[in-house]
């Protein structure tokens, strides 16, 4: 790991390279942690310094030059749109398909799981939409946490990076376990053969998974080494996949009986259709990630909606595709819900076809594994620029042109988790950070086409601040409704508040900023869609998993208010610092 460090005065002169350790600068080089004294200071001051946080806000100009220079070294712009495109794919289709299309078909929508799929890809394509035009306009390697950084401010920001952590490393662990099992499938062992049972360890930690930490230091390694080279490694392997897909559909249909699809079409009715589309949600997470190569893109205007859009498109079109295949091989209720499509082969005189189902499961979830160890370090590297974070996670490799610092961080977290955790219990608190996550980027792109500092008037400010609060509680309340009620009245109040405040918005606020390269259509209602959608989505998810959330929220919180509120204050000052001096020079 190449080792990196502020300078001592606090990070002025960016990052300079050092020997191969790590020393207090690395994590705490901020004047408010030089000494005890300066320590007890910042403390005293947490009242007003949260007050700046909560109401100063990035702009554009310091995202992308100010804050991105602390890396020192630049990212290498290597990609194109072709790039994004399998990215996206490869980042997106793994072994979702394999697994939520069994219980979704079996549990809740029979062989309308066709519509829940359309339904839930719909939902992720608006919020694709929105990160599209953001992405174009902030090309950081930040992703979502620099967009929110600008719109919604520091500790909004900071809340969401947290989240963002979660995400990632629970959802990079849970891959790298999944992995495991589809290796042992293949190899005709039981998930479990090959790891190591500790039976002193407490249940859910007792299953030691070595492969899983293999696979991810592998998948580092070559993340850490060139992002062009992993682009083409993703490129070939997510081409496989589809080819497997591709057979999976026409071997599948050659077993085709349309009865199976036309008797009982939807067997649990509307709510079952749309509870499945809740479920079937997260077979399209992951594109999220693609956003944070944005300082790597060559032209980011042009490749950038192609590569997100063009991805999700055709991931929409797959899924359809491979549903309704395996709708009409077997009949809803004969499904398998942890393994449909092996079943289902199986039961139709093709056992054979197993191996390559987890062939192609065991490819998908190598891309899925590689665009998210990737998306990790990037998203730590602005976080680390911005001091939330360790610092010394901000240093781009000068040979490499990659964050090898944050990337080589994020992949031991990961390994920690995969090696002794099975998941389970943490599967829909991923859920609901994600979720949580898209709904923040959508409202901070109200905000950012509404709402601009000097220009956006006093009423519209207030008449913006009004429709929103508005369409986040009838969301909300949509969500509850459906949580909590198997009835229709509430939605007769909630869905027109929603309706009437984003109808509101559109014809009374004037539009204070239109995109300069690329933009999403339909303003607000994109966005607006999409936090009813996800919100809606939420209100699917169990009540203990809320709870969690919230531990994990104060945990959060204990953090920010003792380390990441004095770091991040300080290094905000010192940019106003830098940005004022370089004003009065030009003078």
């Amino acid at each position: 790991m190449v080792k990196t460090s502020s300078s001592d005065n606090g990070g002025s002169d960016g990052l300079k390279k050092k020997k191969w350790r790590l020393t207090k600068e690395d994590f705490l080089p901020e004047e408010s942690f030089q000494n005890w004294g300066n320590y007890v200071a910042a403390l005293s001051n947490t009242k007003a310094r949260v007050m700046d946080r909560l109401l100063s806000r990035s702009l554009d100009e310091v995202e992308l030059h100010q804050v991105r220079a602390r890396s020192q070294h630049e990212m290498k712009k290597t990609l194109n749109w072709w790039d994004i495109i399998w990215f996206g794919i490869g980042a997106v289709m793994g072994a979702g398909i394999f697994v939520l299309t069994g219980e979704a078909m079996r549990n809740y929508a029979g062989a309308a799981v066709i519509i829940s799929y359309i339904i839930s890809g719909t939902s992720a394509l608006l919020s694709v939409l929105c990160y599209s035009e953001f992405t174009v306009e902030l090309p950081v390697a930040g992703g979502s946490f620099a967009y929110l950084r600008v719109e919604l401010g520091d500790f909004i920001a900071y809340i969401a990076a947290g989240n963002i952590l979660f995400e990632y490393v629970v959802g990079g662990a849970s891959v790298a376990r999944s992995w495991t099992s589809y290796f042992a499938t293949l190899c005709n062992h039981a998930p479990n053969s090959f790891r190591i049972h500790v039976p002193s360890l407490a249940d859910n930690y007792n299953y030691l998974d070595p492969i899983a930490v293999g696979i991810s230091i592998l998948v580092c390694v070559g993340a850490s080494l060139s992002i062009k080279g992993s682009s083409r490694f993703n490129s070939i392997t997510t081409i496989a996949h589809i080819f497997v897909l591709l057979f999976i559909i026409i071997a599948g249909l050659t077993k085709a009986n349309p009865k199976n699809f036309v008797e009982q079409f939807a067997p649990f009715g509307i709510r079952g259709i749309l509870k499945a589309s809740s479920v079937l949600f997260f077979a399209y997470v992951g594109f999220d990630g693609v956003a944070t190569l944005g300082e790597e893109i060559k032209n980011p205007r042009r490749d950038i909606p192609i590569g997100l859009i063009g991805s999700m498109a055709i991931i929409i079109g797959f899924y359809t595709a491979l549903s309704a295949t395996l709708a009409l091989m077997v009949p809803y209720n004969q499904v398998d819900p942890d393994a449909p499509f092996t079943v289902a082969f199986k039961a139709t005189g093709m056992n054979w076809a197993k191996y390559i189902v987890a062939f192609g499961a065991l490819k998908g979830m190598t891309t899925v594994l590689l665009a998210n160890i990737i998306a990790q370090g990037r998203y730590f590297t602005h976080i680390g620029r911005t001091h939330m974070a360790p610092p010394f996670l901000a240093a781009i490799n000068e040979k490499t042109g990659t964050p090898m610092n944050a990337t080589i961080v994020m992949t031991i977290l990961n390994s920690i988790v995969a090696l002794f955790t099975s998941l389970d219990v943490l599967a829909n608190l991923l859920s609901i950070a994600t979720l949580f996550l898209f709904s923040l980027v959508a409202l901070a792109l109200i905000v950012r086409r509404y709402y601009v500092a000097g220009q956006t008037t006093d009423s519209d400010r207030n008449k913006l601040i009004g429709f929103l609060i508005l369409i986040l509680a009838s969301s909300i309340a949509s969500a509850a409704y459906w949580a909590v009620n198997t009835g229709w009245i509430g939605y007769t109040i909630t869905v027109p508040v929603w309706f009437l405040s984003t109808l509101g918005l559109q014809l009374t606020v004037k539009e204070a900023r239109k995109p300069k390269l690329w933009g999403v259509p339909l303003i607000p209602w994109i966005p607006s869609a999409c936090i009813a959608i996800n919100l809606f989505i939420m209100g699917s998810v169990d009540g203990a998993s809320f709870a969690r959330f919230g531990v994990w929220t104060l945990l959060l919180l204990v953090y920010y208010f003792f380390i990441a509120l004095h770091a991040s204050y300080d290094a905000a000052k010192e940019i106003e610092k830098e940005a004022s001096e370089s004003a009065q020079g030009s003078i």
